[in-house]
């Protein structure tokens, strides 16, 4: 895994909100990049393909893309190919988040093409026994996020806490080495220390910073909270 991948992680999905699109993708990103120079509390964005590599130029945090495809360099257009997310200036990439979900021989093959490409790989499950199949294929990182939590700002550390202890549980059993971090949900400090709490090494979040009517001041909340 990188050596930029460091724990207790704030990772922020980007997602494709006008809020983080274009130019305002580089504002929040370094934001962010406040927030880690000012707290040393790791923060991680994922910003949208277009604006990957303008985003990396700008912040010295790590950048992830949102996805990229199972292929190899090749006649496939409209994909997105781990070598040219590496370009661009991303450590790692998302796969399999509940909004762009894969077939598990897709998940294994993205995870193989990443550690070619030393991407780390954060793959996205949304209940046990997919994290348990997910952990299996030895991806980086594991990032438990129940879809019906999206974006709700409900937290899966508070409405479905079982699920986070009972994931934990049976990832470990296959592989004990893998970072499990929590999503869904996560929009208070609170939330982030209730799922540090849980056993996980971060969190996974989008609208509760993105759209947060002050976006520095929700990470500073979030990373402080990481601290304690």
């Amino acid at each position: 895994m990188s050596g930029k991948f460091v724990t207790p992680i704030i990772v922020v999905n980007f997602k494709t909100y006008t809020e983080a699109t274009g130019k305002r993708a580089v504002e929040l990103a370094q934001k962010c990049d406040k927030v880690h120079r000012e707290t040393k509390i790791p923060v991680a964005v994922a910003p949208q393909l277009a604006d990957l590599a303008r985003v990396a130029e700008a912040v010295s945090i790590p950048v992830f893309a949102q996805h990229t495809d199972s292929i190899r360099p090749g006649g496939y257009t409209g994909h997105v190919l781990a070598e040219s997310v590496r370009e661009a200036g991303a450590i790692g990439t998302l796969i399999n988040h509940s909004e762009r979900q894969l077939k598990l021989s897709d998940i294994d093959q993205i995870i193989r093409i990443a550690r070619e490409n030393r991407l780390v790989s954060i793959v996205c499950a949304n209940n046990p026994s997919t994290s348990m199949a997910v952990a299996s294929l030895n991806p980086d990182v594991i990032a438990i996020e129940p879809p019906e939590l999206i974006g709700t700002g409900i937290p899966v550390s508070k409405a479905q806490p079982e699920v986070i202890t009972g994931t934990i549980k049976l990832v470990r059993e296959v592989n004990k080495k893998v970072v499990i971090l929590c999503g869904a949900g996560i929009s208070h400090g609170e939330d982030v220390a209730a799922a540090l709490k849980l056993g996980t090494q971060g969190v996974l979040v989008a609208s509760g910073i993105v759209k947060a009517k002050d976006p520095y001041i929700v990470t500073r909340e979030f990373a402080d909270a990481a601290k304690k």
